[in-house]
């Protein structure tokens, strides 16, 4: 386990993607809540890439709850794609589902979710 998970973001169509890697622990998640709530309403969509990210813990949910709560802010919306079998379990086992557009990533172009 590292102590930092790695953060590529690009524009792609008028949608800022968020490619993200590694575990989002206690450990992370204050690096990577610093690193990716800025990027939230540079577009009027994000697209949040988690297919690299094997494992989420609380306060890595509480990370994406803030990035919500920003988006809603911005009046922009958040799509989260690549969700692993873990990370999907825990994001519906406590709710945090509901919060986000859920898209599968290979089915997924960024140019045509602009809006």
């Amino acid at each position: 386990m590292t102590n930092e998970v790695a953060v590529r973001s690009s524009d792609q169509g008028g949608v800022t993607v968020v490619e993200l890697e590694g575990e989002i622990t206690s450990v992370t998640s204050a690096a990577l809540q610093e690193r990716i709530l800025p990027l939230v309403g540079r577009s009027r969509t994000t697209l949040i890439d988690l297919s690299q990210v094997p494992y989420i813990s609380s306060a890595g949910l509480r990370t994406l709850l803030l990035v919500h709560r920003r988006a809603l802010r911005e009046q922009t919306r958040t799509i989260l794609v690549g969700l692993s079998e873990e990370v999907r379990f825990v994001m519906s086992s406590t709710g945090f589902l509901g919060f986000f557009d859920i898209r599968d990533k290979a089915a997924c172009d960024p140019g045509a979710l602009r809006e």
